[in-house]
This record gives structure tokens, C-alpha cells and sequence, in this order.
């Protein structure tokens, strides 16, 4: 890669224009650039994501939990930042990106949702940042070569440990085999009343719930749980190793499945097992992302790790239930295996990019699940329909008219 380091010893003073901060990839490739956000060093796997809005809330997206991110579109923190922006239900818990990439200086924001800087904000959300990065060259280093494993480091002096920093991007396991749903997921049951953002009006609060829906949580996103919120359900959030004995105990009228990082193998270890008692019950069943993935290794198919993964907000996928092609957001590095789905298990929405699964159904059963993420936050809003969908296997179950899905 064009942007080797320059130091070649223990540390890095190479002059008044040094670097503050590194990229230094698992196979000793150095990247060198600005630092910004917090001090420090951070192990993840390198991912690009192609989304033009939305970096707040692609950044604190639970699913990039051991993920550093590189933005293809090049200004990132022109709007600057807020409190309302982020899709991790526990911030303290840093459940989002480890490290970003950014290929344009951040500059001062203007927006008047904007309640701050994005330096300040990667500070508090303990985000380390690169900045002055190619990022089209890293981007196409990472769709020829695969997401590789790396080390982001900051240090406002300009002083580093290539070696060290080299030795810990390479002994790094990488993501294969790891459960991270458990370090994200919520510490205990809670109740979830926040309906959807309406322009100048915020979020507002459902009254009168018609239904109640128990959402395992593995990682979810907030807008997920507004969006079924917003379809007059009463949402109870569970951790991600609740029994199925506790969540039936709660009379639920639909179990969601959410999305969330790491290998779903490893996840499901624990998730699967409970899924299949679930599924037993007969009640309807709707998974996202991570969700679907553990729903589809209970239903006995495979899950298979991805070369590059899927990362941004304009993702042809069709439906081949309505056979309309829909823009979607994307965000996993895991997919199921299409040619492993058993007998009674229908595909529903492939990817128009690779052809890999995007969605499956239980045939004859309400259950289904997809591997996009229809509620998007960033995104295009063209697979909002799904959550309807979800809500009509519910009013059927009770003998209750549909909603219109469009």
C-alpha cells in the first residue's frame, strides 16, 4: 500500500509534520495519518462502509462491535453530533465501532440539530479516529484482499510502538468464533415506549399499546424497537441469554429476534436452543441481521463467515415475495449459507451485489426473518413494510384486520 509508515524503529518522532495516529494492519502494512476522538489503541477488523449519511448512527450501531470503520464518502462531521443520533441503547457500554477512518479533515459543524463537535463526541463515545487517509485505496485493498485485522492508534505526540503495535494486529483472533452479543447486550429486562422521530418534534411516547412484543436483544438498535413502537406495540427488552420460559412467561403476542455483532456460531450456542423452544409456541417471529442468522442455524441451515461483509445504505436486494427490488441498509460480516436452508424453508430476499441470502421464511409458519436492516437509521425506508408485515402475522393470529404494508 501506498501510505507505508515511515518510522522503521520502536517509535515514530520523524518530524514537525509526523503522524498522530496509525492504522497498522496484520500483515505489518503500516497507514499512517491525523488522530482525533480518543487516545489510545484500539484491535478490530477493518471494514469500509459506503453510506453518504448517517455517521452517527452507523458509528454507534451495536453490530460493529470489533469493527473499525472506513468511510468511502470522504466529509465525515460536517453536521456534527447529538444526543438523539445514537442507535446504542447503553452508551456507556461503547457497544458501537472501536475505531473510525475518515478521509477528509473534520471540519467545524453546521447543523441545527448539531449540539457539538464530532471530535468531541468520538472522545466520549471512546472512538479512535485516523483522518488524511486514502481511503479509496484502502477501500480497494480491502475488497480484493478481504477485512483484515488492525491496530488504530492516537497519540497526540507522535510517538509509537510500530513493532508492539504490528505483534497485537496480527495475534488478534479476528471475529470468526467470537460471541460479542454478550458484551453489548441489555444487563436486564426493560421497557421500551419511545415511538419514531417526527420532524421538529422529536421522539413521542406510545399511549395506548395493542399488542406486545418481546425483543431478544443481541445488540439492538433503537430505531428498531421505535419502529415497532411505532406500530402501537408495548416492547419489553431482554437480555440476549433469557430463557424461553422467562420470555413466555411475559405473554408476549411476538417475539423479535435482534441484530447485533460477532460470529451468530458462537452466539448461538445459547440463543439457538432458545429460539427452537420459541418456535414451538407458535408465535409469530420476526429476526434482523444477527436475528436472522440465529434463526436460520435453529431451522438447521449454516452461517458462513463473508469476504468483505456488507457495509452501507444503498444495497439492491429483492423481495421475491412481492418481486419488487428494494434500497436497503446493510451492516454484517456473517451471512447464511443459501445452499444449506433445509426443506421448509423458503428464501424470501437475496442480494442483487453477490446473490447471497438476504432473508428466509418458515413455510405454513409466521416466522421469518431478513439479513438487511429495513429500519435503516442511516437508509433509504424502502423495507419499512417488514415491521407491518411482522405486526399482520400478530393480528392474524388474533382474527384481527390487516394493516396495509405499503
Amino acid at each position: 500500500m501506498d501510505q507505508a509508515a515511515k518510522p522503521t524503529g520502536a517509535t515514530a518522532p520523524w518530524g514537525e509534520n509526523r503522524a498522530t495516529a496509525l492504522l497498522v494492519l496484520a500483515d505489518g502494512t503500516v497507514i499512517e495519518g491525523q488522530g482525533l476522538g480518543a487516545e489510545g489503541t484500539a484491535v478490530g477488523e477493518v471494514v469500509f462502509n459506503t453510506a453518504l449519511t448517517g455517521y452517527q448512527e452507523i458509528m454507534t450501531d451495536p453490530s460493529y462491535k470489533g469493527q473499525i470503520l472506513t468511510f468511502t464518502f470522504p466529509h465525515i462531521g460536517n453536521v456534527g453530533a447529538n444526543d438523539e443520533d445514537a442507535e446504542d441503547l447503553n452508551p456507556a457500554a461503547r457497544a458501537g465501532a472501536v475505531g473510525a477512518i475518515f478521509r477528509a479533515e473534520v471540519t467545524d459543524p453546521s447543523n441545527y440539530r448539531s449540539e457539538g463537535g464530532l471530535d468531541a463526541w468520538l472522545k466520549r463515545r471512546g472512538i479512535v479516529a485516523l483522518t488524511g487517509v486514502d481511503t479509496r485505496a484502502l477501500t480497494a485493498a480491502i475488497r480484493d484482499g478481504g477485512a483484515p485485522n488492525a491496530v488504530i492508534a492516537y497519540s497526540p505526540n507522535g510517538e509509537f510502538d510500530v513493532e508492539a503495535l504490528k505483534e497485537k494486529a496480527g495475534n488478534w483472533p479476528g471475529l470468526e468464533g467470537m460471541d460479542l452479543a454478550r458484551d453489548v447486550t441489555s444487563g436486564q429486562s426493560s421497557a421500551w415506549k419511545e415511538a419514531p422521530w417526527s420532524w421538529n418534534q422529536g421522539y413521542s411516547e406510545l399511549a395506548e399499546p395493542s399488542m406486545h412484543i418481546v425483543a431478544i436483544d443481541y445488540g439492538v438498535k433503537r430505531n428498531i424497537l421505535r419502529l415497532l413502537t411505532g406500530l402501537g406495540a408495548r416492547v419489553t427488552v431482554v437480555p440476549a441469554e433469557t430463557s424461553a420460559e422467562t420470555i413466555m412467561a411475559m405473554k408476549p403476542d411476538g417475539i423479535f429476534l435482534s441484530n447485533g455483532p460477532g460470529d451468530p456460531a458462537a452466539t448461538g450456542e445459547y440463543a439457538v436452543p432458545v429460539i427452537r423452544d420459541l418456535l414451538e409456541t407458535d408465535l409469530p417471529v420476526f429476526g434482523i441481521c444477527l436475528g436472522h442468522q440465529i434463526l436460520a442455524l435453529a431451522l438447521g441451515a449454516k452461517t458462513e463467515k463473508m469476504h468483505q461483509g456488507h457495509h452501507g445504505a444503498n444495497h439492491p436486494v429483492k423481495d421475491h415475495t412481492t418481486g419488487k427490488v428494494e434500497i436497503v441498509s446493510m451492516n454484517h460480516g456473517f451471512s447464511v449459507d443459501r445452499g444449506s436452508l433445509p426443506e421448509g424453508v423458503e428464501e424470501t430476499h437475496v442480494s442483487l451485489f453477490d446473490g447471497t441470502n438476504c432473508g428466509i421464511a418458515l413455510t405454513g409458519r409466521p416466522v421469518f426473518s431478513v439479513q438487511h436492516h429495513p429500519e435503516a437509521s442511516p437508509g433509504p425506508q424502502d423495507s419499512h413494510y417488514l415491521f407491518k408485515r411482522f405486526a399482520n402475522l400478530i393480528r392474524e393470529r388474533r382474527g384481527e384486520p390487516a394493516l396495509a404494508e405499503r
